[in-house]
């Protein structure tokens, strides 16, 4: 008859660090928020949705009354800033994250930001957030940023 004897401690301690990581994501969600902000930001300069599709020009109407910058503008909030979806630029200043144990929440303090996010009955959708804001699903390079930022997460606490 053949015994062996395995010693597990130490198996047995990586265990316990990997379930008592997993009781407070904070610093993955901090992560993922912040990241995913930084997508969002970049989607501003480069006029596209988190499927890399460019958003749809101004309608001409828009074009009539956009408030350039270096031109007095009629409004009271004076020459605006050039970029599409963020007239004077106080929408992509409203943009920001919070992050807790469990989840990460990324938008705008802005009701407008929807219109762009779902479009209208007279304007297209410009998406900043979802690939599809119906189901609420990310774009793949935004899920790639979570799960990688997920994955180093878990090889830190089982290292």
């Amino acid at each position: 008859m053949l015994t062996i004897t395995v010693d597990d401690r130490a198996f047995r301690a990586q265990l316990e660090r990997l379930y008592k990581g997993l009781g407070d994501l904070h610093r993955p969600m901090d992560s993922i928020g912040n990241a995913l902000e930084t997508n969002v930001r970049e989607r501003f300069q480069t006029r596209t949705d988190p499927q890399g599709k460019a958003w749809a020009p101004w309608a001409a109407s828009t074009l009539e009354s956009y408030p350039f910058p270096g031109i007095p503008a009629a409004a009271k909030e004076g020459p605006g800033s050039g970029r599409l979806l963020d007239r004077y630029g106080t929408m992509l200043n409203l943009l920001s994250y919070r992050a807790d144990e469990t989840s990460v929440r990324i938008g705008f303090a802005s009701e407008y930001a929807a219109y762009h996010e779902w479009g209208t009955e007279t304007m297209p959708r410009r998406g900043m957030l979802f690939a599809d804001p119906e189901s609420g699903t990310l774009g793949a390079g935004d899920e790639t940023t979570v799960l990688d930022i997920l994955g180093i997460w878990l090889s830190d606490l089982t290292a």
